[in-house]
């Protein structure tokens, strides 16, 4: 058997795979051999206020590419326990930030918090979607809403339950607290007959928050991207969260909008899905993450210039994540962009 024969990054038939026996075997294949190329980009942008990461790390189809897999090992086999419980540490050694997403479904806890922070270095950043509680109107007939499915939510945009059950626990850890993301589910006219109703409500509540964070606000209705929304972002010191999502406008099409870079300090950008493609397609055509399916040329750009930009203009860090629905691998859609922005040789990480 030689090189040419493994699959690599790893596919998710090849996790029982001894990683011992691999690396002893295939010494050139393991650990991935750009990595440090990459972390050390990475570490160059962020002393320029730049930070780039992904949505979300527990991805096994990572492995031998970011992961090292031999670091899960149990027995002889891969443990994707152990992996879920000890990933975030290698991640944190070539990225400074990732997108919490797990905070949009609960409040986090201090001990949840401590957890995240106990395996990150010092300059590491977490950002967070705020918990659902705070962000959505109504909740949806998804099973896991219970009782509350179908209902209005009397907590929607409740800046005294963000403080005390979102910012209170926060603030032990506030060093490693990056941008903090209000994400707005698509609205429908029963929810606000008019954008301007929601431009009220997100007005009033920005009022009432204590300042010393960094505030975003992402949205999905096409038709709320408007310049008194934006104006109350400026207003309040808050980002426009650029995001490349199914039923918007691409990134590309948001920075051009006239006052779209509503915070001159930073800013902050997700790359979720390609415009026009549901979620649920995305999943099925890229799955298990471990390598580019398909190109987001217009997104490349996008966050190329995104990067370009910031680097020269950020006072306080910016944040620019990446999801693997995308393109079906995050960690190269990053590279791609950083490549494209200049901030990785042409040369390097060929074949992405």
């Amino acid at each position: 058997m030689d090189a040419a024969q493994v699959i690599w990054p790893l596919d998710p038939g090849w996790l029982n795979i001894d990683p011992f026996l691999v690396s002893e075997l295939f010494p050139e294949l393991h650990p991935w051999p750009e990595r440090e190329l990459l972390r050390d980009a990475v570490a160059a942008l962020a002393q320029r206020k730049v930070l780039l990461g992904t949505s979300s790390w527990k991805y096994p189809g990572w492995c031998g590419q970011l992961y090292d897999p031999a670091r899960y090992s149990w027995r002889g086999k891969f443990s994707e326990s152990r992996f879920n419980r000890q990933c975030l540490t290698e991640y944190a050694e070539v990225f400074k930030t990732v997108c919490v997403d797990g905070g949009y479904y609960q409040f986090p806890s201090e001990s949840y918090l401590n957890g995240l922070v106990d395996q990150v270095p010092d300059d590491f950043r977490f950002s967070f979607k705020v918990t659902e509680d705070i962000t959505v109107k109504k909740f949806t007939h998804l099973p896991r809403y219970g009782e509350k499915a179908g209902r209005e939510n009397p907590h929607f945009l409740n800046a005294d339950l963000f403080r005390t059950a979102f910012l209170d626990p926060c603030k032990a850890f506030q060093r490693n607290i990056g941008l903090l993301m209000f994400e707005f589910s698509h609205f429908y006219k029963t929810d606000f007959e008019r954008g301007r109703d929601f431009v009220e409500r997100l007005d009033d509540f920005f009022g009432q928050l204590p300042a010393g964070w960094q505030y975003g606000v992402e949205i999905r209705n096409e038709r709320f991207l408007h310049p008194d929304y934006f104006a109350c972002l400026e207003r309040h010191g808050i980002t426009h969260v650029y995001n490349s999502w199914q039923r918007m406008p691409s990134v590309r099409e948001q920075m051009a909008m006239p006052g779209s870079r509503t915070q001159p300090d930073f800013a902050g950008a997700r790359f979720l899905l390609k415009p026009g493609r549901p979620y649920a397609e995305a999943v099925e055509r890229f799955s298990p993450y471990s390598e580019t399916r398909e190109v987001d040329a217009d997104a490349r750009v996008a966050g190329a210039e995104l990067i370009q930009t910031l680097a020269e203009s950020s006072r306080r860090p910016s944040f620019l994540f990446v999801n693997n629905r995308l393109e079906g691998n995050a960690i190269n859609t990053i590279i791609g962009m950083m490549k494209a922005a200049g901030f990785l040789p042409a040369d390097s990480f060929t074949g992405l």
